[in-house]
């Protein structure tokens, strides 16, 4: 190599060493997406309610003939809203749309058996697709060994958290998965709960969400109770693993640790090259942006709605509770959003269209 080749590739590696860290700024201050903006009005069909079941929340997924599958919790209305803990299972319902109209195909998992983890019920499922296979993700819990009858269940269905049993259901609550080549079934269930509460959160690890990472990782996330705390605050973990059926290990720093937030939904934009999470907090629907899946802060549009829906006759929806919040991707941009809507003694969930407004 001469001078004077040896002065040019100097040059070359000098400039790119100095553009390098410049696009990597670029590339974590570019957030453009702003969910609360293309929210449109809430038609008919897209409010899914069934007059025998409570139906709450729901995941959405497109199968490879175009047809759309939903997976979402429900238990008989006889029972009273407070029976999610004692008798919610999965249900699987079909559209030909995204945002609906729905309608219910099976009931796809309910409580084990006695013995064991997810004896009791199945509860806030995500379905997702992962390298040939169709992954359910859910929750569960179990009375700890102890013997119970249904007429057992229908007493603790409206029973305090103070009541031991009812207690007892609570803390065993768990994450887990069941798998299938099919997203008609059939379900193969774990034998063990996905994950155990460590790190930023304690006592329950509920209510899961995950993604695939640029890198190959799953990142999952799960709530459970903030540590130390005297007030009753709920924490959000994130947990690292190479399979989606874990191991999982929980990473010491919270997702969002300074908020009572809950039933957090992600996905990784590989346009943007970030993960994003939708949660709510009870007043509103909020929205997170991570870079590496680990590390979350706010996303710069971060307030998605308040609980005031504008429905299709230009009247508004003022729930009382609006929860469970679903982002289904179409193509990888944002199509629809779910939500969970309680209002007086009714529970349903609702399928918003969402409109980009580049």
């Amino acid at each position: 190599m001469n001078k004077q080749t040896f002065k040019i590739l100097t040059k070359i590696l000098f400039i790119l060493l100095l553009s390098y860290p410049l696009h990597v700024e670029s590339q974590q201050i570019k957030d453009t997406l702003n969910i609360g903006k293309m929210i449109k009005p809430l038609k008919k069909e897209g409010v899914f309610r069934d007059t025998l079941y409570y139906n709450w929340g729901g995941s959405v997924i497109k199968d490879k003939k175009g047809k759309y599958h939903l997976f979402y919790s429900r238990w008989k209305r006889e029972y009273t809203f407070n029976a999610w803990l004692t008798f919610s299972e999965i249900a699987h319902a079909v559209s030909e749309t995204p945002t609906g109209p729905w309608k219910y195909k099976e009931t796809i998992l309910k409580g084990k058996d006695n013995g064991n983890w997810d004896e009791i019920t199945a509860h806030n499922p995500k379905i997702k697709y992962f390298n040939g296979n169709y992954y359910l993700y859910y929750i569960a819990t179990n009375l700890g060994g102890e013997e119970y009858t249904h007429r057992d269940l229908i007493s603790l269905s409206t029973a305090s958290l103070k009541n031991k049993k009812r207690g007892i259901l609570r803390k065993n609550q768990r994450t887990g998965v069941a798998v299938s080549k099919s997203i008609n079934g059939p379900w193969k269930r774990m034998d063990k709960a996905l994950i155990e509460p460590s790190g930023p959160i304690e006592t329950i690890a509920v209510n899961p969400a995950i993604s695939q990472g640029k890198d190959g990782k799953y990142y999952l996330i799960v709530k459970g109770d903030k540590p130390n705390e005297k007030k009753f605050i709920r924490n959000q973990a994130i947990a690292v693993s190479n399979s989606p059926t874990g191991p999982f290990t929980i990473q010491p720093n919270p997702v969002i640790g300074n908020l009572d937030t809950e039933d957090v939904s992600m996905w990784y934009d590989t346009k943007q090259n970030k993960f994003y999470a939708v949660f709510h907090a009870h007043s509103y629907i909020g929205l997170m942006m991570s870079i590496d899946g680990v590390n979350w802060e706010k996303a710069k549009n971060y307030k998605i709605t308040s609980k005031r829906i504008l429905l299709e006759d230009g009247s508004f929806l003022l729930p009382n509770r609006m929860e469970r919040p679903f982002v289904y991707l179409e193509n990888n941009n944002p199509a629809v959003l779910c939500l969970a809507i309680k209002r007086g003694n009714d529970s349903y969930t609702i399928f918003m269209p969402l409109q980009n407004t580049d």
